[in-house]
């Protein structure tokens, strides 16, 4: 009984381990390969599988998951001879885990390999000032390039980002000089345009100002004028007016003797401020003759009426 017992157990023991080896549980986002006596024969997805006892092996196990592989960091020569440090890395992912497995035998370090050739033969193309501002086309080129290569593959490559891009120390001092520059004279034109500006504006300030200092000077010699010559046609018409009702008067019954008073009036008034005025006075000959010059001032008045009788 110890005998068969024991081969029992083996027997047991044996069971387990076929168990063990042909249930297989894929993981989500897994795909295995499968092989039925050294040939492909399936591929397996996420969950519970059995495979044939010693028959059928899991040769290849991948990841469908988005990976990101490190594109180490190589020197490359620009076209204007500069070397620069470039690396990167490259996000790819497995769409066919058939052709992933027997299209190449590791497409992890080929992809490395050919994304670092076409980064220098894209880097090559171009100048070291527009590496920096071309690193996005360069990532473009990259992608292109590499996806062509891995479509076989069963590998899609996603994209290429560009680490660092690092000159040699010299460059960089050069580098760092001619930016130090390039901002000292912008900072220079902007001052100076700055300057510019203000006195432009200073000038079409005092511009403004003088026209407008002229218009107002000018709007008060017009608005004096205006008012002067309103002045005088008010007193011209106040004067018709007066000689107009001066006139009316003489017809009237005492007129002319109203008048001849009034005359005589001034006369004497006008008389007595010339000789306040001064010491010295030249008189003509009839000046003494108040009513000589009465009645002048009464034939100008009568001969005045009548070349205007209208107007009376």
């Amino acid at each position: 009984m110890p005998g068969g017992f024991l081969v029992v157990l083996i027997l047991a023991l044996l069971v387990l381990y076929v168990i063990a080896k042909t249930a297989v549980v894929v993981p989500q986002q897994s795909a295995y390969v499968v092989e039925r006596l050294g040939k492909y024969s399936a591929t397996l997805d996420a969950g519970f599988h059995i495979l044939l006892p010693f028959v059928d092996t899991i040769r290849y196990k991948h990841s469908l998951k988005e990976m990101a592989v490190d594109i180490p960091e190589q020197v490359c020569i620009t076209r204007d001879n500069v070397q620069v440090s470039v690396d990167g890395v490259l996000y790819l992912k497995v769409l066919n885990p058939e052709r992933a497995s027997y299209g190449i035998h590791d497409y992890h370090f080929a992809l490395s390999q050919l994304a670092q050739t076409t980064l220098r033969s894209e880097i090559g193309k171009i100048e070291l000032d527009r590496t920096f501002e071309e690193r996005t086309n360069i990532n473009i080129q990259v992608v292109n390039e590499l996806d062509k290569a891995s479509e076989p593959w069963g590998v899609k490559v996603l994209r290429y980002e560009i680490k660092n891009i690092t000159p040699p120390k010299d460059v960089l001092n050069a580098m760092e000089k001619q930016m130090r520059a390039e901002r000292e004279k912008r900072a220079l034109i902007l001052t100076s345009e700055g300057a510019r500006d203000a006195a432009i504006n200073q000038a079409e300030g005092e511009k403004q100002q003088v026209i407008k200092a002229s218009e107002a000077k000018k709007q008060q010699q017009i608005n004096e004028a205006e008012g002067a010559a309103a002045a005088i046609l008010a007193i011209a018409q106040a004067t018709s007016e007066g000689l107009r009702k001066v006139a009316e008067s003489i017809r009237v019954p005492g007129g002319e003797e109203a008048v001849q008073l009034r005359v005589a009036e001034q006369y004497i008034s006008k008389f007595g401020e010339l000789a306040k005025s001064t010491n010295t006075l030249v008189l003509p000959a009839s000046v003494s003759d108040v009513g000589s010059m009465i009645a002048l001032a009464m034939n100008a008045v009568r001969q005045s009426s009548r070349s205007n009788p209208s107007k009376t």
